[in-house]
Formats: structure tokens, C-alpha cells, sequence
């Protein structure tokens, strides 16, 4: 079960840089045509296209060490993981309410549930 929610985390890391493409492919492909250095600063929708696309390899990674965590038996580390990734999208949906924030909570409960052997 550890590892399953582990490369979780890791495909939603993925699907965020996927969705990225999608919703904001105009602002990203102008920026890259554009250049790309200097070029996501203004106007507003490429800074936002460029966050968000840049936090799908930072899901990635946390779900990575996650996946070698459960690997290694190391459930404190993925426990941490989890806390940390629990915050993220309790904050994420104070700020933004109908957001995929509430799947990033729902991973994270599951992920620290697992570390602690409740699941």
C-alpha cells in the first residue's frame, strides 16, 4: 500500500505538468517561442502558467522519495512526505476552495495514515 501511494503522488506530479499544457498552453508556448529567458515574468498568465507547471517536478519528487522511502522501509521519511504535502494542500484549500488541493489532501491523508500503519 506504501508504494501505491507513493507513485500516486508521483502521477499527480505528472498530471499536473499535463493539465499545465492544457490549460495553459497559449501563455507557456508563447513564452517558449518567445525565448524563454525573461519571458515568463509578465504578463501575469505566463508567471501563473510557469508556477504551475513548475510544481509537477516537485510532486514528482516528493512522491520519488516517497517511493524509495517505502522501499527502504524508512516510514519516518515517508511519513514526513506526507505531513508535508498535507500542509501544502490544507493551505492550498483555505486559499483556493474548489481546487485540486483536495486531492493533494486526500494523497497526503492517505500517505500519513499508511507511514503510521493504519492503513
Amino acid at each position: 500500500m506504501t508504494t501505491t501511494l507513493a507513485w500516486l503522488l508521483f502521477a499527480l506530479g505528472m498530471g499536473h505538468i499535463g493539465y499545465a499544457f492544457v490549460k495553459f498552453r497559449t501563455p507557456l508556448f508563447d513564452g517558449i517561442s518567445a525565448g524563454v529567458i525573461g519571458q515568463f515574468g509578465s504578463p501575469e498568465i505566463r508567471r501563473t502558467a510557469f508556477w504551475f507547471a513548475m510544481f509537477g517536478p516537485l510532486l514528482m519528487l516528493a512522491g520519488q522519495v516517497a517511493v524509495h522511502a517505502a522501499a527502504a522501509g524508512d516510514l519516518s521519511l515517508y511519513r514526513m512526505v506526507g505531513w508535508y504535502l498535507l500542509a501544502v494542500s490544507i493551505v492550498g484549500l483555505f486559499v483556493i476552495p474548489k481546487s485540486p488541493f483536495l486531492l493533494g489532501t486526500l494523497i497526503s491523508t492517505l500517505i500519513v495514515a499508511a507511514g503510521y500503519g493504519v492503513i
